[in-house]
């Protein structure tokens, strides 16, 4: 029983909603096809398939193995691509992941950078702030902002981003600006939680971290709704430096109590190619590393 057939030929099946297409698709007859599934079904004592004269169906046990199936066809292409394909050009679909903002003012250029090198592969974005599982869910590349956890995935360190306090001229003209930390209290604070997921902001005071407790008047899970209500002139903020970057730059916010920031948070390219990357992924790693390390010194690093 050849296994990489019978998986081909069922994927083929669900691809093509129904027998006679996936016949056509794999130039096989259908009965062919027909032998193959029920072979496979056979093998794995459980139906995958529910047939009708005129409509197939997946069955639940089929959703689930169709899934599994997909990632070990793509795990051999790529396999194959490593040792035949290195010094060819790279080709295929390539997944990427970065938090929305950050991936939409950095990585996108690297991307677009990309796809002009390399005609042959499309390139998958997904700008999402939550963690992205990278196995569980085929990505190729993410970037991680943050402390990272213990895994098997390699991680390649790019630089750096602060937490940064801001508020809008505007509104420190009218309310003056906070010279400690504890003077948070005082203000009306907008909350993002995409960044900060507890009430409560951490600050390196007399070179110890102490935590002040926030009582916000905004709180939201958009951090593009906290630029805005700080930049209107609602109240202060705290971000990271690159969200606010183009606005600190432009006037448009100003930066605030510098001097008690934490240690700033540092940036990764997380993968899990190991050392037989495909070519396409590695070519991607090679050039997001180089330029987001001149984007993050160049452009984050003078910030305020």
């Amino acid at each position: 029983m050849d296994r990489l057939h019978l998986i081909n030929v069922f994927v083929a099946v669900v691809d093509a909603n129904g027998f006679a297409g996936a016949a056509r698709k794999l130039a096989i007859s259908p009965p062919a096809v027909t032998r193959a599934i029920g072979e496979l079904e056979s093998h794995l004592g459980v139906r995958l398939l529910t047939r009708t004269t005129r409509v197939v169906r997946v069955t639940e046990a089929g959703a689930r193995y169709v899934e599994d199936c997909r990632r070990i066809l793509a795990e051999l292409a790529e396999a194959d691509e490593s040792v035949s394909g290195l010094h060819g050009a790279p080709r295929g679909r390539l997944t990427v992941t970065a938090p929305a903002l950050f991936g939409a003012l950095h990585v996108t250029p690297v991307v677009t950078e990309y796809l002009q090198s390399y005609p042959e592969v499309t390139v998958s974005c997904w700008f999402l702030d939550r963690v992205v599982n990278l196995t569980d869910e085929g990505v190729d590349v993410a970037v991680r902002i943050g402390e990272l956890p213990d895994s098997s995935l390699q991680a390649i360190r790019v630089g750096t981003v602060r937490r940064v306090v801001c508020g809008a001229p505007s509104y420190l003209a009218r309310h003056g600006r906070p010279q400690r930390p504890e003077q948070l209290a005082e203000h009306a604070l907008v909350l993002a939680n995409a960044v900060t997921p507890a009430p409560e902001w951490r600050f390196k005071v007399e070179g110890e971290l102490q935590t002040i407790k926030l009582t916000p008047r905004l709180l939201t899970t958009s951090n593009d709704s906290a630029i805005a209500a700080v930049a209107g002139g609602f109240g202060l903020s705290r971000l990271m430096s690159y969200q606010v970057d183009a606005r600190v730059r432009a006037g448009e916010l100003e930066l605030l109590l510098q001097e008690f920031e934490p240690a700033p948070v540092p940036v990764h390219l997380v993968h899990r190619e190991g050392r037989h990357a495909s070519h396409k992924a590695r070519a991607f790693i090679d050039l997001a590393v180089e330029r987001l390390r001149e984007r993050l010194r160049e452009r984050l690093a003078p910030l305020g």
